[in-house]
């Protein structure tokens, strides 16, 4: 069983996949990578939730936006400190 509280939707070549998996790593956040150009039932999923563009981001709790969005990473990261 995956013990990564968080998942990181991303495709090759993106750099605000780049970017939030960089933050994630230098946070200390354990998380993994779907790569949704392979993965067509990954890809089919973020499409149900509304979005369109990598990365999106899911964490255990259900939370999840699209982008690089330092301030949620750091919500995220607050979060996982806590637990």
């Amino acid at each position: 069983m995956n013990t990564d509280t968080i998942t990181v939707y991303t495709k090759p070549s993106c750099p605000q996949c780049d970017a939030t998996k960089r933050c994630l790593t230098k946070h200390g956040i354990p998380f993994h990578t779907v790569d949704l150009t392979t993965d067509h039932e990954a890809l089919a999923f973020v499409q149900s939730l509304g979005y369109g563009s990598a990365p999106v981001v899911m964490t255990a709790n259900g939370d999840h936006w699209a982008g690089f969005r330092p301030d949620r990473l750091k919500a995220a990261s607050a979060g996982e400190q806590a637990a």
